[in-house]
């Protein structure tokens, strides 16, 4: 008896072992985070009436952004260079002190230089001692708080250099996030240092993408990165609008060779943006290599400084032909502006925020005044979301010219194949909707004419499980970005058609939902701008107009006729 009791004990502690891995196999879904992106700090007015800008650093606007990435609860922010005007000690002094707010908010900053550091030349190692003594968090993710207590940020921190010691904590790349929402960070300085030192296209260039290629490709590695994500930064534009320099250490036709095989590294290894400053302009466009074969998404962030750019021509001789390359998507000028970006699994969204006054002058005009003679004194900012746009794994991108369809299809084949969970199986249909835009950007097409340079859309999806959602959802979620024109809430109508859990009874079905501001799933058409709200029994037709909805007990669809992009899916009625 005692015999048979002791195998019984142990068959149950056999089975526990088993059972136990698998109650505990599957972790909790990695949470969504944020991360601060900022552009150039200059201060460039020649004066600082107000004695909140020292050293040629923007303080008086750095410390009214600094608010909203706190408020926003951001881990940390990156600042895509040019800290400074005059590239001094002091000004580099200046610019981490200006950041002290965030830190003792427990949230990291991360820099880089610009050209703008190279200015103080020789004398100062181009910025290079006092950027790695004021920002010893590029080679470890360590900070100090003012009260002593130290924190992490990031993890994974290298530096090439095999390539040269003194991009030391100059180029650095680090990683952030759990498995299913991390991401790997490069950060590239290209510019002078007391070992190269090349001027071309009147910069001061040290180690270009071309001579970090090797490092870089080995860091943005898919197969051995172990990262969902990759972004890469810098503070040159690879094609800006006002400035016509690269990275590629000259003009954007420099060393095309090497352009080739850094945007093929791209594309490889499923990094969508590129993002950088210089210009002071927000700018989106989508920028290929020389040779065709291979695109990178481009942000180059709007200004934090006193000082804005226009765009040239697109027939400037010193774009040297390679303008062609670039498709213009959004562009915002002369506004301060800063960037969110939301991490959620597969999906990476970003909200630009900018001015609501916008329109400043320049330099010795700022912030608004007589050409030459303006007061130089930064007034209170109000910011308002301008923009939403962003990318996912598991979805698809098409590009709609003005005048185009925005027909296309998409469904969840690829989430799953990703190993995605919980997921319905859906299918989305856009039915219907042309780019009525006529929004142009501030190129010319040639110097001295009157057209301007059109912009495309570039159209988003992105999915998240169903089943994760809750009873009252009967699909997959689908999330759509890339359809409203800057500083708008709504876009041309379209039908938007998903399927839904055949499982489900038709007359259960509700039609689609959108999720509103508080993040509560509503009527979809209820989100609409205008429009009358009509239900209907059956497929769709191009009767319907905006505001009309149905569900296709046939085809086991729900439709909308709608004006906006967000999170879709199908409801079920309680």
């Amino acid at each position: 008896m005692e015999r048979r009791l002791s195998l019984r004990i142990k068959w149950v502690l056999m089975l526990a072992l088993v059972i136990s891995p698998m109650l505990t196999a599957a972790p909790a879904a990695a949470e969504p985070w944020k991360f601060g992106v900022m552009g150039d700090t200059q201060w460039t007015c020649p004066t600082d009436p107000g004695g909140d800008n020292p050293n040629s650093v923007s303080g008086s606007i750095i410390e009214q952004i600094n608010p909203q990435f706190i408020n926003a609860g951001v881990k940390f922010v990156i600042q895509v260079g040019d800290l400074t005007d005059n590239g001094s000690d002091a000004g580099i002094i200046a610019r981490a002190a200006a950041a002290r707010p965030l830190i003792d908010a427990g949230i990291g900053f991360f820099p880089m230089r610009g050209n703008h550091e190279t200015i103080g030349k020789p004398p100062n190692d181009y910025a290079i001692p006092a950027f790695r003594k004021n920002f010893p968090q590029t080679l470890s993710g360590t900070f100090k708080k003012s009260n002593g207590k130290k924190f992490h940020v990031g993890s994974n921190f290298k530096s090439p250099v095999s390539v040269s010691a003194d991009l030391k904590g100059m180029s650095y790349s680090f990683d952030f996030g759990q498995p299913g929402d991390s991401v790997r960070f490069v950060i590239l300085d290209n510019w002078a240092a007391p070992s190269k030192n090349a001027v071309a296209a009147g910069y001061n260039f040290g180690y270009s993408i071309g001579d970090q290629l090797s490092w870089l490709a080995g860091r943005l590695d898919k197969k051995t990165r172990h990262t969902d994500h990759a972004l890469v930064l810098s503070h040159q534009p690879l094609i800006a609008e006002e400035h016509q320099d690269s990275p590629f250490a000259g003009f954007t036709n420099a060393d095309p060779e090497a352009q080739n095989a850094f945007f093929a590294c791209l594309k490889q290894n499923e990094v969508n943006y590129y993002i950088s400053g210089h210009d002071h302009i927000h700018q989106r466009s989508i920028v290929a290599g020389p040779d065709g074969a291979s695109s990178v998404h481009e942000l180059i962030c709007a200004s934090d400084s006193s000082k804005f750019y226009s765009p040239k021509p697109l027939d400037d001789p010193k774009w040297f032909g390679q303008k062609v390359r670039e498709t213009s998507i959004a562009q915002d000028r002369a506004r301060i502006g800063y960037y969110i970006f939301t991490v959620d699994g597969p999906k990476v969204i970003v909200d630009y925020y900018a001015d609501t006054t916008g329109n400043w002058l320049s330099d010795a005009g700022y912030p608004q005044g007589p050409s030459g003679s303006g007061p130089h004194v930064t007034p209170p900012l109000n910011f308002a979301k301008r923009e939403t746009w962003g990318y996912s794994l598991n979805g698809k991108e098409i590009l709609v010219p003005q005048g185009g369809n925005y027909a296309l299809t998409d469904d969840t084949s690829v989430a799953v194949a990703l190993g995605g969970k919980g997921y319905i199986r859906t299918t989305a249909s856009i039915l219907s909707g042309t780019n009525e835009s006529t929004k142009t950007d501030g190129s010319l097409i040639a110097t001295g004419g009157s057209t301007y340079r059109k912009l495309t859309k570039a159209v988003d999806t992105g999915w998240s499980p169903g089943r994760s959602n809750g009873p009252g959802i009967a699909s997959d979620v689908l999330s759509l970005w890339g359809m409203t024109d800057i500083g708008t809430s709504h876009c041309e109508t379209y039908v938007l058609s998903m399927s839904h859990d055949n499982k489900v009874k038709p007359g259960k079905i509700l039609g689609l939902v959108s999720r509103d501001s508080s993040g509560k799933w509503v009527n979809a058409v209820n989100l609409n701008t205008g429009g009358t709200t009509t239900f209907v029994s059956g497929p769709w037709n191009s009767d319907y107009g905006l505001g009309a909805y149905g569900v296709d007990p046939a085809a086991h669809t729900a439709w909308a006729v709608i004006n906006y992009a967000g999170d879709f899916a199908v409801g079920v009625k309680y």
